[in-house]
């Protein structure tokens, strides 16, 4: 049932599939995704939430039974229509319960961490799906968080923080609360110190080479020679208006 809901869900939503792998030697990629204990890490925050909405689900459903079989002893129609709310408000709840398990669910799957020699990106979402790519010549920080709940599952998350190289894919639709522009996340991981080691060793190697994202360098020769240009003329339009006051300076 999930298999084929997870389809249709995908298809409407028109939901991409595997991202392409970021800039760097094809033979270099390493993938990572969300380990099986964030799932069951999510889940018990559904769970916590799931039992509130189940308590009211029950209170409003036992009511309206309640008030069918009250009104059925003087208007028998008032009691069918009471039972039939009842019938109506559990099947609502029934669907939203197994609508709300499959978006947890979705959120787990659809997470993808790509790593080169040269780059990485994350892509997650479903409906608004968010995909950032960050160059190591770019990167300033790579830290492992990991809250208390998050150690008892084993897991922790790998926050990776750049100097304004941070590019978020055109086609990404959305933002999240922590998925901004200079950050990003590699979540529910349970290798987050291995990934980051590893990281670490590339960055130092590129370092190490002298070697740069050649985007950034091209974008940087164009800025510069921009600035030479706007320069050049703030010199020109300077002596041509010492040469055009001069002739008359003597005359005041």
């Amino acid at each position: 049932m999930y298999g084929l809901l997870k389809k249709v869900i995908l298809k409407v939503l028109k939901t991409p599939d595997e991202p392409e792998a970021p800039s760097g030697d094809e033979a270099s990629l390493k993938v990572f995704r969300a380990a099986p204990a964030y799932f069951k890490y999510r889940l018990l925050g559904w769970a916590f939430g799931r039992v509130v909405m189940f308590g009211i689900t029950v209170a409003v459903v036992l009511g309206l039974v309640a008030g069918g079989a009250a009104g059925a002893q003087d208007e028998p129609l008032l009691g069918v229509v009471f039972i039939a709310l009842a019938v109506f408000v559990a099947v609502i709840a029934g669907i939203n319960l197994f609508l709300s398990y499959a978006v947890v669910r979705l959120d787990y799957e659809m997470r993808w961490y790509m790593v080169t020699d040269r780059s990485l990106r994350i892509r997650e979402g479903v409906y608004n799906v968010r995909e950032m790519t960050m160059t190591f010549a770019n990167i300033q920080n790579i830290a492992v968080n990991q809250g208390p709940i998050q150690r008892l599952f084993g897991i922790a998350d790998l926050k990776v923080e750049t100097a304004g190289g941070g590019m978020v894919n055109p086609q990404a639709q959305g933002q999240g609360q922590h998925f901004g522009m200079h950050i990003g996340f590699f979540r529910g991981v349970d290798n987050a110190q291995e990934i980051r080691d590893l990281m670490l060793a590339r960055l130092k190697q590129l370092r190490d080479s002298g070697l740069g994202d050649e985007d950034d360098t091209e974008q940087a020769v164009e800025t510069n020679i921009d600035a030479l240009d706007v320069l050049t003329a703030i010199r020109d339009e300077a002596r041509a208006m010492r040469s055009a006051v001069e002739p008359h300076r003597w005359e005041l």
